[in-house]
């Protein structure tokens, strides 16, 4: 269906977008005139918003830095969607062995790594290096029928990895909720389709080229049910001692990601878990990640530092 043939038909393409996470939120729609485009815009912003409160490691009154301050010990109640996102995190890091960690929050902290530029503490950085490390399945449990938790051992939760793929999806029930039949919405490269467009053809999400002196494409992925993250060391960049250090941590070293590789792309029915993915694969590297993502019958895309791609689609 061409598109003077989709505005006959009384659809017209709409294009919304609003502040998220230290980024931006967009969505992407056929709506015909009559649709009310703000009440959307208005129920899309307090989704990311409702996120954002409850999983920001920047805001103080948030959810999870209300956990991040409790004693060792103690029960914390947090929102149904935290403790979602919480479960999600841990089963991801348990199945990659580690590689997704939410508890390296203070390792972040310590790096100067995350929103802002600060200087990397070198005595909290060697002394969390020295520290035996245990991942949050050890010192972290979780009580999902009563949406609580408990630390076990001190513990700095960060949900970077995750939680804006978390607040797409969040976005995406808004779309389905307002009775909509395809859309494309997205935060800061985590993007989610629904259907296709009316005219039949898929949903076109751009896939970068990993680069951090300017934005190019290397081709498109096509969606039309399902989502896609990309996790990279190239857009994200913080300068310690001249060297450009990305904004993950690999958990096994206790520092900025250095391994073979420039970007990893996720293909998967949520954008929560393509998220979580992207990194964890991110961290893995070329080789280790390319045998979990075929063991695991994930979709992913690897492009390593020297601009060689490979896929894995099995």
């Amino acid at each position: 269906m061409s598109t003077d043939a989709l505005q006959r038909d009384g659809l017209h393409r709409r294009a919304l977008n609003g502040p998220a996470m230290g980024a931006r939120w967009s969505a992407v729609f056929y709506a015909d005139d009559a649709f009310d485009t703000s009440a959307l815009a208005v129920g899309l912003q307090q989704a990311v918003d409702e996120v954002e409160r409850q999983m920001s490691v920047w805001r103080p009154d948030s959810d999870l830095e209300r956990l991040n301050r409790a004693p060792t010990g103690v029960w914390v109640d947090v929102p149904r969607k935290l403790m979602r996102v919480l479960q999600e995190a841990l089963l991801v890091g348990e199945l990659s062995d580690g590689a997704f960690d939410i508890g390296v929050g203070d390792l972040v902290k310590a790096w100067g790594l995350g929103a802002g530029s600060r200087t990397p503490d070198a005595v909290g950085i060697a002394s969390l290096s020295g520290r035996r490390r245990s991942p949050p399945p050890q010192n972290l449990r979780l009580d999902p029928a009563s949406s609580r938790a408990k630390k076990l051992a001190p513990l700095r939760l960060d949900l970077s990895g995750i939680a804006k793929g978390f607040g797409v999806d969040e976005l995406d029930a808004i779309m389905k909720a307002a009775g909509l039949s395809s859309w494309l919405v997205g935060i800061d490269g985590e993007m989610r389709a629904a259907g296709g467009k009316p005219d039949g053809k898929p949903w076109a999400v751009g896939h970068e080229r990993p680069s951090r002196e300017a934005r190019a494409l290397m081709g498109v992925i096509e969606l039309d049910d399902g989502a896609v993250a990309t996790s990279g060391d190239y857009r994200h960049v913080q300068d310690i001692d001249g060297r450009g250090h990305a904004h993950t941590i690999d958990p096994r070293r206790a520092a900025p990601l250095a391994n073979d590789l420039a970007s990893v792309t996720v293909l998967a029915p949520t954008a929560m878990v393509a998220d979580a993915w992207a990194t964890a694969l991110m961290v893995l590297g070329e080789d280790a990640g390319s045998v979990l993502s075929r063991r695991l019958g994930l979709r992913a895309i690897f492009v390593t530092r020297n601009g060689e791609t490979h896929a894995v689609f099995d």
